[in-house]
């Protein structure tokens, strides 16, 4: 029963919350959100009253059919006393125990009739406060038959494969094998020889599109750091969003210290990068990633310059990223890391995608030989 009113209460207030899709007032779209939430719940109640009515006439009837039948038999003298009034009893024990099973059906088919109704909630349009519907963005990226070849060598070969939203994606393999290659085609730091790369939806190869605008929205965290050392911490953090027109100064500061602040940097913003430490110094570089509010991070394996005792706290920044559901392509001789975090990992050797599967039957069953082996070194 609470499972059943937990459920009523998700479908009930899910449509408004859904459709109010900012904290601010708007009448005429939360009026019309509660309607259809009112609408839904009349309507899941008529869906399952016939059902409970027929249910409590059914099992009154066969409780009041075996007490009659037992007073008859008791009345023409074919049933004792004492064995009428055992009957009698046993038809209220049956009628209790047909109640109760009644009552867990009535629940479940309560319940099977809400979750079919989320369906249909969750295919309402968000709304925003204008009350005009929102399209989400789509930040997945597609690779199709990307080559990149470099003196005469194929870095990448013929490289297809699909880059999902809001998920991490952990490119692992051995060096020299084009993970990086691959990482940095992702925004054209370096240009494919032939083949398309598909983000939000553009092709970014495209020579007429201003491939500036889109890196705009995919932060980049190197394995070096690359943090400005003549800048404060603060003024590596607010230097682009300014100087980009995407924040004034009052705003980007105030992101600034929020973010300084999530990854326990909050003393640091007045110092400079040369007083901070490698893991320090990656956190800064994530934060100023973060600071140009991107739609994709990618990661060039971030900890690889680290001290061992530091590359802990970086990694844990990463995972609240990935939980947050941003969506990030990563780098990375971590094993563990895209064991746990991964939602895909993706194993490049030699200018090729040799394999790609889940964490679990990456690292479980690895299908193809090199992989075999390569794990078989690193695990």
């Amino acid at each position: 029963q609470s499972l059943v009113k937990a459920v009523l209460e998700y479908v009930q207030g899910m449509s408004v919350v859904k459709s109010y899709g900012l904290e601010k007032d708007n009448n005429q779209t939360v009026t019309k959100a509660v309607d259809s939430s009112c609408e839904k719940a009349v309507a899941l109640t008529v869906s399952v009253t016939p059902w409970i009515a027929v249910r409590q006439l059914a099992a009154h009837g066969f409780g009041a059919v075996i007490a009659v039948c037992a007073l008859y038999f008791y009345g023409s003298g074919q049933l004792s006393l004492v064995k009428c009034i055992l009957v009698l009893i046993a038809s209220f024990m049956l009628y209790e125990q047909l109640e109760n099973a009644g009552n867990m059906s009535d629940n479940l088919q309560m319940l099977g009739e809400s979750m079919r109704m989320t369906d249909s909630i969750n295919d309402m349009p968000v709304m925003d406060i204008d009350g005009k519907e929102i399209t989400p963005k789509e930040t997945s990226v597609d690779f199709k038959n990307v080559t990149f070849a470099y003196e005469n060598r194929n870095i990448l070969n013929n490289v297809s494969v699909h880059i999902p939203a809001g998920k991490t994606t952990a490119i692992v393999g051995p060096s020299g094998g084009g993970k990086s290659t691959f990482l940095r085609c992702l925004n054209l730091l370096e240009t494919p020889t032939s083949g398309k790369i598909y983000f939000e939806g553009t092709d970014i190869t495209d020579k007429n599109v201003d491939i500036n605008l889109h890196r705009q929205k995919m932060g980049m965290v190197f394995q070096h750091f690359n943090v400005f050392n003549n800048l404060t911490v603060g003024k590596n953090v607010t230097l682009a969003p300014v100087l980009l027109g995407k924040k004034t100064q009052k705003e980007a500061d105030e992101m600034m210290r929020e973010l300084l602040n999530r990854v326990g940097l909050a003393d640091k913003e007045n110092q400079f990068p040369k007083k901070l430490s490698g893991g320090q110094k990656q956190r800064l570089a994530i934060v100023r990633a973060l600071a140009m509010e991107p739609d994709v991070m990618l990661f060039d394996e971030p900890t690889s310059a680290l001290d061992p005792e530091m590359v802990g706290e970086v990694l844990e920044i990463m995972k609240e990223l990935a939980e947050s559901g941003m969506t990030m392509v990563v780098v990375t001789h971590e094993m563990g890391f895209a064991r746990e975090v991964a939602t895909r990992v993706v194993f490049i050797n030699e200018g090729n995608i040799q394999e790609e599967n889940t964490p679990q039957e990456f690292f479980a069953n690895p299908q193809h030989p090199r992989l075999r082996e390569f794990l078989s070194k690193v695990l």
